[in-house]
């Protein structure tokens, strides 16, 4: 039986979720302890002692998008528990992302975590590094899609649900137009944010693209959309760099629309705080990355896996508003929500 292969007979189906309410040249970052004892000890809580193992971490992060340090952090936060050397890459392009899988696989890592933004440009790699053995998870695009590519488990949140959850909390909030901007045209996660708001919001929602790897050109897009239709009243956001350039945005348009996004981070709790920003949805991306590569380790030294082959562990929807944000931000000042 191969290290993917389990009996579905005891198979627990079982999914970690968080607030119902509502979660090509890489670097490498070597993390770890102590030396690691060549006869190994216990897989247990604390700093491990079993044997140096290599991880490779995998992303679609573009070019400035910030949301992916706190993934990356927590990934490092993990590595460094478990004597794992991490081995992180991150290109927005598919294709070289399945570049950087097959790197992985040619240096015969341990584990490999990746994300599945565009999933069917890695179905072919993947199945490459099952053939050789490597464990694969996903973590934060893929939700859909991680069964279907074989992978061994996955963590995020549920981008349809989560977009079903905005749309609701706007028709709460009395809202009529919203504009949906899309910093990742053909990323299926931001695709299915949309989607789910379109769904569940009563009112209008048009989608608007821009070029995520170019903040002045996200402004001035959103500006200009905003000065074209004054009936809009909501800009959503699709990450906390582009929610904090809306506000600009609305202030050069000299709009009255408020702004609201999924994701978070440190500038944006301030901005919660402040009123700026009326409401982020966080999908804790640190504990994704944290998650993906302990995963690995669990499952190398100690045979476990989580969510029983067949359910996500789901880190998000949560909702960050005003009347929780203070005791979110001392996290989010950390790096760790």
């Amino acid at each position: 039986m191969d290290r993917f292969s389990r009996s579905r007979r005891f198979a627990p189906l079982v999914a970690v979720a968080a607030a119902a309410a509502l979660t090509l040249a890489g670097c490498s970052s070597s993390s770890g302890g102590k030396k690691a004892d060549e006869k190994g000890s216990g897989a247990s809580a604390g700093k491990a002692t079993t044997p140096r193992m290599t991880v490779a971490l995998i992303t679609h992060q573009a070019p400035g998008d910030t949301f992916w340090d706190i993934v990356h952090k927590g990934a490092e936060a993990a590595a460094a528990k478990d004597n794992v050397k991490l081995v992180y890459s991150a290109d927005p392009n598919a294709g070289n992302q399945a570049n950087f899988v097959q790197n992985a696989i040619d240096q015969k890592v341990d584990g490999i975590a990746i994300t599945l933004a565009k999933p069917d440009a890695m179905k072919d790699v993947v199945a490459k590094a099952k053939a050789a053995n490597i464990p694969v998870v996903g973590l934060n695009s893929g939700v859909s899609d991680w069964k279907r590519l074989g992978l061994m488990e996955f963590f995020g949140q549920d981008e349809t649900v989560a977009g079903e959850a905005f749309g609701k909390k706007l028709n709460e909030l009395g809202a009529k137009k919203t504009v949906c901007v899309v910093q990742e045209q053909g990323n299926v996660g931001l695709t299915q944010r949309c989607d789910g708001l379109k769904k569940a919001f009563s009112g209008t929602t048009e989608v608007l693209y821009v070029n995520g790897t170019d903040m002045p050109s996200v402004k001035a897009t959103i500006t200009a959309k905003l000065k074209q239709d004054t009936a809009i009243d909501y800009v959503a956001t699709l990450g906390a760099p582009y929610a904090l350039t809306a506000v600009q945005s609305v202030a050069d348009a000299g709009s009255k629309a408020k702004v609201a996004t999924f994701d978070l981070n440190k500038d944006l709790t301030g901005a919660i705080s402040k009123g700026t920003i009326q409401f982020a949805v966080d999908q804790q991306p640190w504990l994704q990355g944290y998650l993906a590569v302990d995963s690995l380790w669990l499952y190398k030294n100690n045979g476990n896996y989580m969510g029983g082959g067949e359910q996500p562990v789901l880190t998000g929807p949560a909702f960050v508003d005003k009347t929780n944000v203070d005791a979110v931000a001392q996290y989010a000042a950390k790096g760790t929500r």
